[in-house]
């Protein structure tokens, strides 16, 4: 690691177990920067992303803990402080799947997403902002989806728990810039990860997500995004919802 814009920084990333938010760990971490890679409960993806930045170069520490439980998030934010004695950036990327019609819906199932992908992100910027504060300033990024943007049959609950997620940045935007943090919400399209869109033929993929851009994003995509917006080159740019879709949202 040569490059280093983010050295002597230090960042909490939710969901970093595997895909997007690995993909954003690794990236934060190829920076410079400490990382603190958050799972709910997949302790070996989580060591896994440690292990991966370790390999490279890069310092990192995994941590367990239920997002939608204060205490849970006190801790996550006091590890990460002791671990690396700051936080400077906090990335929300955890979140659920779950697809079910709104009459079969029962409130446990709407509270279980929007607890984890609006209350967690809530809390986690709650916990980890006096210590960005203390640091002199830094960078939120939420990543949210675009079905909070187009809705989407059978989600009532994520589509309004990623719609959330743009309010709460705008909030945290407008409340923050006189500390020195910025507040921004990154939006993914068809992502190819272990779960997500499938290989596919460039004319087969507009056809069947109308993205613009003739091939499936990577998580590689979205962590570049997060990554510039967490440097200080990004540091005049808040309260933005970034679409990194290929084009997704304009069709």
């Amino acid at each position: 690691m040569t490059d280093e814009p983010l050295a002597g920084k230090a960042a909490v990333v939710t969901g970093a177990a595997r895909n997007i938010g690995r993909a954003i760990a690794l990236r934060l971490a190829a920076d410079g920067c400490a990382v603190l890679a958050c799972a709910n409960t997949d302790a070996g993806g989580a060591a896994e992303t440690v292990s991966l930045i370790e390999r490279a170069g890069g310092r990192a520490v995994a941590h367990i803990a239920d997002i939608t439980d204060e205490d849970a998030v006190a801790g996550l934010a006091q590890a990460a402080a002791d671990a690396f004695g700051r936080i400077d950036m906090l990335v929300n990327n955890a979140a659920i799947r779950d697809h079910r019609p709104l009459v079969e819906m029962t409130l446990a199932d709407w509270r279980r997403v929007t607890a984890v992908i609006l209350d967690g992100a809530f809390l986690c910027a709650r916990a980890c902002v006096s210590h960005m504060i203390a640091a002199g300033g830094g960078a939120i990024v939420n990543i949210g989806g675009l079905a909070g943007h187009l809705g989407d049959a059978d989600r009532a609950h994520v589509v309004t728990a990623k719609a959330g997620l743009v309010g709460l940045t705008r909030a945290l935007a407008a409340e923050l810039g006189q500390h020195g943090i910025t507040a921004n919400c990154v939006v993914p399209g068809s992502i190819r990860t272990d779960r997500g869109a499938s290989a596919s033929t460039p004319g087969r993929h507009v056809e069947r997500t109308g993205a613009l851009v003739a091939r499936p994003g990577a998580p590689d995509d979205i962590a570049a995004t997060v990554a510039h917006l967490c440097r200080p080159e990004g540091g005049y740019i808040t309260g933005q919802t970034i679409h990194v879709n290929g084009g997704r949202f304009l069709t």
